[in-house]
């Protein structure tokens, strides 16, 4: 096997999803020209290149089936791993070099410096403004790939694609968006030629992949004698649409599941505010009384009907049709897929980086309806159990971690809610003018008094029964 791919960002969702569906075509004796060079980044990635270079780059892929059964494979398409702070010019000589066709991400929503407001690149973090210094050794997935990119045209080597794999709407886009604006600082006319000549096609992936606990590497090695340092869990669901669009070339990924289409935004809307808006709207309500695991607030039917009145009456409204898809079925499938208690995935999991989730999945719905009058107090219920969820303690009065990168922020300001209960809608920087908005202020305020009130379930009760929430 040889490297085509070199993937930023090597994390559980890659090792179930891309790493898998590459590990397909292989195994069917295809591309064997596309191994994929992982490539780690951050200072916290330092483990996960001990454990694949302990390993030749192998590691079990587990899925968990709704009956407690497992299904485990070897993956193997991870042919080598590269740490950038070891030795960043072998990064950038690994994305240089012309067998290298596609450079992929999982860097994660906030990584791209996108201003959630402005919608432009930020260039202010440390580490953007040191390798944007002039003779710099490049560290950020930015630097690495400029860099490269800059090598291959002063060789005049055709460029590689960039394919973002995280989890956003319009991901190339957004893509092309922030690697453009960070060459253009740099380097004005390599920016334009990264403009005109690099590809950075949409994708939507789909598949839940909890964190990798200690006890899932006991029960790989006792139920199949497999000893393995990190092996990766997840549903049996896999989804990946991708547009068509590589002139560098691309592994055949059509034979083993993946789609190519035109067009992807009607998927990605779908699967972002469906599935992705779904677990927002279950998450905080679920930390809140006390649920530790998604599938026992979803098994629970107020939830669950709390959450498919969610998807029918205020996400759906705002989809253009989606070729191919049945979307009363696919949001039974969701809500199934999140009941899967052999999966185990964890409120926590959910309630993290909030900041840069919520304005993604459930605001551009809000925004939506606004604009065509429709429902929008289930939302407004969401954001407001999220307000309540950032205090800092459920309703048994124990302390809940806020794990996000505004989180001094977000406490300060729902700490402040109970004098002032418009504190927390009132972050422009997130919410931008949804606090002018009576229509949206007025349920939001009536949602958070129910919660403090209620409760997180019988504020639940009372959206699905029709019950006045200010009662």
């Amino acid at each position: 096997m040889t490297t085509g791919i070199v993937h930023i960002g090597v994390g559980g969702f890659h090792r179930a999803h891309q790493a898998m569906y590459v590990d397909r075509l292989m195994n069917a004796g295809l591309a064997l020209d596309w191994g994929i060079c992982g490539v780690g980044v951050l200072p916290a990635d330092v483990t996960m290149r001990d454990a694949l270079s302990a390993q030749d780059g192998l590691y079990t892929l587990a899925v968990r089936h709704p009956d407690g059964s497992v299904d485990a494979r070897v993956i193997g398409s991870i042919v080598e791993y590269l740490f950038a702070p070891d030795d960043p010019e072998a990064v950038v000589e690994k994305m240089a070099a012309a067998s290298t066709r596609i450079v992929s991400l999982t860097i994660t929503e906030g990584s791209y410096n996108i201003d959630p407001v402005s919608r432009r690149f930020d260039p202010s973090a440390p580490s953007i403004q040191a390798d944007l210094s002039a003779g710099a050794t490049p560290s950020t997935a930015f630097g690495l790939v400029t860099e490269a990119l800059a090598r291959r045209r002063q060789r005049g080597v055709a460029p590689f694609t960039v394919l973002s794999c995280d989890n956003l709407q319009g991901n190339g886009r957004l893509a092309c968006q922030a690697f453009t604006a960070f060459a253009e600082l740099r380097d004005p006319e390599l920016a334009s030629w990264i403009h005109r000549e690099v590809s950075f096609p949409d994708g939507m992936v789909d598949r839940i992949t909890p964190a990798t606990k200690p006890q899932d590497v006991t029960m790989i090695e006792e139920r199949f004698g497999i000893a393995d340092a990190w092996p990766v869990v997840c549903e049996p669901f896999a989804q990946w649409v991708v547009e068509d669009d590589f002139p560098a070339g691309r592994p055949p990924l059509e034979a083993v599941g993946a789609q190519f289409v035109p067009d992807v935004e009607p998927y990605e809307s779908m699967k972002l505010r469906l599935l992705n808006g779904s677990h927002q709207a279950l998450a905080y309500f679920a930390a809140l009384a006390g649920h530790r695991f998604v599938h026992e607030a979803c098994q629970d039917p107020i939830w669950a009907r709390f959450l498919r009145d969610y998807m029918d009456r205020e996400v759906t409204p705002t989809l253009d049709p989606v070729p191919g898809v049945d979307l009363d079925a696919y949001k039974a499938t969701l809500i199934g897929r999140f009941s899967n208690a052999a999966v185990a995935d964890t409120a926590a999991r959910l309630c993290a980086q909030t900041s840069a989730l919520i304005p993604k999945f459930v605001l551009p719905v809000v925004r939506d309806q606004l604009a065509r009058g429709g429902e929008v107090h289930r939302a407004a219920a969401v954001v407001a159990s999220w307000a309540r969820f950032a205090e800092g303690l459920d309703e048994q009065g124990r302390p809940v971690p806020i794990v996000d990168r505004r989180a001094d922020l977000l406490q300060i300001n729902a700490r402040r809610q109970r004098e002032d209960p418009l504190a927390f809608l009132a972050e422009r920087s997130i919410f931008g003018d949804l606090v002018d908005d009576e229509r949206f202020a007025a349920p939001f305020l009536q949602a958070l008094d129910s919660l403090h009130r209620h409760g997180a379930r019988g504020t639940l009760q009372r959206l699905t029964e029709g019950a006045g929430l200010a009662s």
